[in-house]
């Protein structure tokens, strides 16, 4: 069994095409617990999406399904989280926040997450 790595998603939404509700459902089944960052409140698998700057505890992983210049207004709120990764999921590839990450110890990789988790690198 894989370790359990508490994931913010970035970007859920109720839309079932959209890849971060595919995300969320996904590392439920992989055994992940889940917290949800969205645009409007709601909710994924018995899962409320929240909005604004929730105060989020023992974030080990932050998935971004958010374009880069949406990013900008929330990075100290990323980084006052203090997660051990943030997963730059493509089209969200953003090297700015990712240096300011890095410079504060944490892990930052352009990946997929549902790769990720289909091939066992989550």
């Amino acid at each position: 069994m894989t370790e359990n790595k508490k994931t913010l998603v970035i970007g859920a939404s109720e839309n079932p095409s959209r890849y971060a509700f595919i995300a969320a459902n996904r590392l439920l089944q992989y055994g992940h617990d889940i917290v949800l960052l969205g645009n409007r409140k709601g909710m994924i698998n018995g899962h409320p999406i929240e909005t604004g700057t929730p105060p989020f505890q023992d974030v080990h992983t932050i998935t971004l399904y958010m374009r880069a210049e949406l990013q900008k207004p929330l990075y100290q709120y990323f980084l006052a989280l203090k997660p051990k990764r943030i997963i730059f999921n493509p089209g969200t590839e953003n090297r700015e926040l990712e240096k300011l990450a890095e410079q504060q110890g944490i892990e930052t990789t352009e990946a997929c997450t549902l790769v990720m988790l289909s091939v066992g690198t989550y």
